[in-house]
C-alpha cells in the first residue's frame, strides 16, 4: 500500500464521494476514481459501497480508515513540529476552553501574546464540550475539570471562587440586599437545565437565604455562564459569578461578601507527543505569568 493512493482514499472516505475529493486534491473525478479501483484491486477487498447518493465505507474500508486517519493526524503533527523555528516558535496553535473563559478572560489577552510571537497563528476554539485533544481537534486546553482522557499532559493553573454580583444600575433601582435573606425579595439569574452545569451546585445562590418554597423562583436561567454575566452586566438581577469576571468588569458590584459558592480548579492540558512544541510551552508560560498577574 504506498501513501499516494492511500491518501486519496482518505480524502475520498472524508468527502464522501469522488467529485468532492478531486476537488480537494486537485485531480480529476477519473483519476481519484481510478486510483480507488487499483487500491481495491490491490488489496483484494472492496472498500466502498456505490450508490447513486455517494460512497459508504465498507467494514473493511472502516478499518483502513481508521489507519489513514491516525497516519494523517500524525503527519499533521510532525510537520507542524518540523515548522518550529530553533529561534522562534511558530506555526498554528489551536486553543480551546469554555465560552465564558475564553470571552471574557482569555480573549483580551491574546493580543499581547500575538505580539509577542507574530509567527504563532491563534485559532481559538471557545466551546462546553471537551475537544478530543489526542485527534489533534485542539493543541491544547484550559479545562475547569480534570481531564479524562489518556496520554494527556495536564497543569493545575488556578482555584476559581464563585461570589455573588450585581450591576450598580440593578441596586440603585431594587436597592442593596443586606443579608443572605433578603435575596427572596430579589430577582435572580440562575444556570440552566439544558446543559451540564460546569462545577458541582452551581445554583446555590438559590438556596442562600431562602425558604424551600422560593428555591424554584428564578428570574431567568442561563445555560452558559458567559449569558449569566451578560444578563447581570445588563442590569437584569443578581447571579453568582466566577471572581475572574469582575477583574474584567470593574463596573459588577460584589454583595453579600460572607457568601462564597463552589470552587473549582482550571487545568492547562495537551497531549504528551508535544510537550517539546515551543508554542505550547510559550503560550503556558505567558498564560501563567498572566494569571499570577490577575491575582486569583
Amino acid at each position: 500500500m504506498d501513501w499516494d493512493k492511500l491518501r486519496i482514499f482518505h480524502a475520498v472516505a472524508e468527502a464522501g464521494s469522488f467529485t468532492h475529493a478531486g476537488e480537494a486534491l486537485n485531480l480529476s473525478q477519473s483519476a481519484v476514481s481510478r486510483q480507488i479501483g487499483t487500491l481495491e484491486s490491490g488489496l483484494g477487498v472492496a472498500l466502498f459501497h456505490r450508490h447513486a447518493r455517494g460512497l459508504i465505507l465498507t467494514e473493511q474500508g472502516e478499518l483502513l480508515f481508521e489507519t489513514t486517519k491516525e497516519v494523517s493526524h500524525k503527519l499533521v503533527m510532525t510537520e507542524a513540529m518540523l515548522g518550529e523555528s530553533k529561534e522562534r516558535p511558530r506555526g498554528p496553535l489551536k486553543i480551546t476552553t469554555t465560552v465564558a473563559f475564553g470571552s471574557i478572560w482569555l480573549t483580551p489577552r491574546m493580543k499581547e501574546f500575538t505580539e509577542l510571537y507574530p509567527d504563532i497563528r491563534v485559532n481559538l476554539v471557545l466551546d462546553e464540550s471537551e475537544r478530543d485533544l489526542s485527534m489533534r481537534e485542539a493543541d491544547v486546553a484550559i479545562r475547569m475539570v480534570p481531564p479524562r482522557q489518556p496520554d494527556l499532559i495536564q497543569r493545575h493553573l488556578m482555584t476559581m471562587h464563585f461570589h455573588v454580583y450585581a450591576s450598580p444600575e440593578y441596586l440603585k433601582k431594587y436597592g442593596l440586599p443586606e443579608k443572605p435573606a433578603d435575596l427572596a425579595d430579589h430577582m435572580l439569574i440562575v444556570y440552566g437545565e439544558d446543559m451540564e452545569p460546569p462545577v458541582a451546585n452551581v445554583n446555590w445562590l438559590l438556596e442562600a437565604g431562602r425558604k424551600p418554597s422560593d428555591r424554584d423562583r428564578a428570574l431567568l436561567k442561563v445555560n452558559n455562564i458567559y449569558g449569566i454575566y451578560r444578563a447581570v452586566q445588563s442590569g437584569v438581577g443578581i447571579a453568582s459569578l466566577p471572581d475572574y469576571t469582575i477583574r474584567q468588569a470593574s463596573q459588577l458590584v460584589r454583595i453579600l461578601p460572607e457568601l462564597e459558592g463552589p470552587s473549582y480548579d482550571a487545568y492547562f492540558v495537551y497531549p504528551a507527543e508535544l510537550r517539546h512544541s515551543k508554542r505550547i510551552i510559550v503560550f503556558r508560560d505567558y498564560l501563567i505569568r498572566k494569571i499570577a498577574e490577575s491575582q486569583f
